[in-house]
Order: structure tokens, then sequence, then C-alpha cells
């Protein structure tokens, strides 16, 4: 493919700054435009990329998300991607009615792994081990089939659903990150939540949350390795690599490099929190599900679920050998760039 075309939404968030970021380190003789909800931050992002075109709109605007999403070669879809009915169809109508068999359209979609999280909600029970474990290799059939219910499932089903109807014309790829950690290389947001609110949260406390029994378990990877498999996908896209199982049906990637039991991080973090000195001990609380909305909101009450995979497809397929520091290594920087926010 030449004078390959990528639309990105999301370029001002976590994800979605530092997959652009990847993306044109690696690749930028691509046409890249980019969707900004807030007009006050496209002179940061030309700042940093002064040749990317930005298309100031919202996710609700449904004709202006189809037309992009038509006019271009690879969609990134990352702003909200995984709870927006409007963006997600319009992406869908979009990719269908403006691609062809001879010149498919590519879709990089960002889900999140809180889908594997339905069986604590549905029995109410936060902070107890689990020993369900899915994997995207000879498990992909029971993730692309997940009950209805399921948070994120509706709009997965709606990816799903237009890489398999219209696979012809439409390759689509679902990225299913855990816990993100490390520095974002983006130009606005580079702060992920789940561990940061943690960490803010005990700054702010002066003792570490644990929901329940602190027994959850929960996947992890370094921001910088998830973009990666965006640029892996998307340089599939560019060759007209369309080998069995990276995109459509089975095109679902869990991304992980690990995981770490939430209580555990909690202690890590009051014992870190205490060694540089923010908080007086390295002490830790339990505490129930309404007090762990309190404190903020889902990314909260994730720390008493359970959420367990095993990435195998992007490794197989695409090659992908994650390489950023592990959370705990990431855990100084963390607790110090929270304690440096609340000043």
């Amino acid at each position: 493919m030449s004078n390959v075309k990528v639309f990105l939404t999301g370029a001002t968030g976590y994800i979605g700054g530092d997959a652009l970021f990847a993306l044109h380190a690696k690749h930028p003789e691509f046409a890249y435009s980019v969707l900004v909800r807030d007009a006050s931050k496209t002179d940061q992002i030309k700042a940093a990329f002064p040749d990317i075109r930005v298309v100031v709109g919202e996710l609700d605007d449904f004709e202006l998300l189809k037309k992009e999403a038509a006019d271009a070669d690879i969609v990134v879809h990352t702003a909200d991607a995984s709870d927006h009915v409007v963006a997600a169809n319009a992406i869908a109508t979009g990719l269908t009615e403006g691609h062809t068999a001879s010149r498919p359209g590519y879709w990089l979609h960002t889900g999140g792994t809180g889908i594997l999280t339905f069986a604590d909600s549905d029995r109410q029970v936060y902070g107890e081990y689990d020993a369900k474990v899915y994997n995207d290799w000879e498990g992909v059939d029971e993730l692309t089939h997940l009950p209805a219910h399921a948070f994120h499932r509706n709009i997965d089903q709606i990816v799903l659903d237009t890489g398999t109807k219209h696979a012809e014309k439409v390759k689509t790829a679902l990225l299913c990150p855990p816990t993100i950690y490390g520095p974002g290389r983006g130009p606005v947001h580079q702060r992920s939540r789940q561990v940061y609110t943690l960490a803010r949260t005990t700054l702010q406390k002066r003792l570490a949350p644990i929901l329940g029994a602190g027994k959850s378990v929960w996947n992890n990877v370094h921001v910088h390795d998830l973009s990666n498999v965006f640029v892996l996908l998307a340089e599939a896209a560019i060759s007209k690599n369309h080998a069995d199982g990276i995109w459509g049906e089975n095109g679902y990637y869990l991304v992980e490099n690990g995981e770490h039991v939430w209580g555990d991080i909690s202690h890590a973090v009051a014992a870190e929190a205490a060694k540089q000195g923010y908080i007086p001990e390295a002490k830790v609380e339990h505490f129930d599900f309404k007090t762990a909305i309190e404190f903020g909101g889902y990314e909260s009450v994730s720390w008493g679920m359970n959420s367990r995979g095993t990435a195998k497809r992007a490794a197989r397929l695409l090659g992908w050998k994650p390489v950023g520091p592990s959370l705990l290594e990431e855990l100084p920087g963390i607790i110090k760039g929270e304690y440096e926010r609340l000043k």
C-alpha cells in the first residue's frame, strides 16, 4: 500500500497518544488524520506532529466519523472505544461503505479486559481469587462469544460482526489490554488509571486501600508494548498480510505481559510511598465495595476483580515481544508522579 492514510481517535489520550507516537516514529511516511474533541488541544497535537491533519469533532458525530473511516486505509480507534456505540457504528459503516475487496479497510480497535470481570460482577464478589484464565489462541472462540451483558461486550460485537459479515473488505483486529502502566509518549495525557488511582488514594489517605481480601488477580502490560501491537498490525495491513487468524472472526488479541495480585500491589505501593517519605508508614487497610466506589469509581472497583488471560496471538502471528519494564519496576516513578500531581 502506498500513500497510506491513517485515521486515529484519541490522540490526546493515554493509549491513543502513545500509539500515535509509536506509529509516527516507525512510519512517518503515513498520512495521519486524528480526531480531537477539544479544539483547545489542537496546538499541542500540531506542535508534536506538524504534519498531521487535525479533525475537530465529537464521537457522537456519526457522519464525520463515517467519512473519515471511509477515506482511511487504517482506522485506529482508542477514544472511549470500548464503550461508545455511536462511534463504533460510524466507523463500521464508513469502513464497510468506503472499501472493497481490492482495497480493504483495516480497523484496529481498542477493547479492554474489564470484559472478563463479568463473573465477579454477577456474583457480587470482590477481592477473592478466581482460577479462571482465558487465552486468545486455543480459547479465542470463548473470548469472541462472551455473555452479552459483559462490560464492553456490546461494542466488541459491533467490531466482530463487521469483521465477519464484511470480511472481504473490512479487516478487524480487536486489542484487549488489561492494567496499563508506564509513561505515555503522547502530546497531552501521559498517565494511566488503575494503579495510578491506587497510588493517589494511598498518598491522600496515608494508607493503601485493599478491596475485600485483596486476592483478586489482573493482567498488566507496559503502554509501549501495547503500542507496538498497533504498529505490528498496521504493518500487517500495509503488507496485505491476511494470514489466517490475524483479522476478523479470530482477530482478538489479549495484550498482556504478566499478572499481579491486587492486594500485593497495595502492599508494594504503601511500602514504596513510605520509602520515598510521602506517608509516615507502610500501612494498608481493607475496604468494602461502597468505599471503593467513593475512592475512584470503576478504577477502584477493579482492584477487587479478576481479569486473567494469556496473550498468544500477537506473539505467534505478529512476532510481538514485550520488552517494557515490569509494573513493580515502574511503581517508584508512578508514586513520585502522583505525589507531584498532588502538590
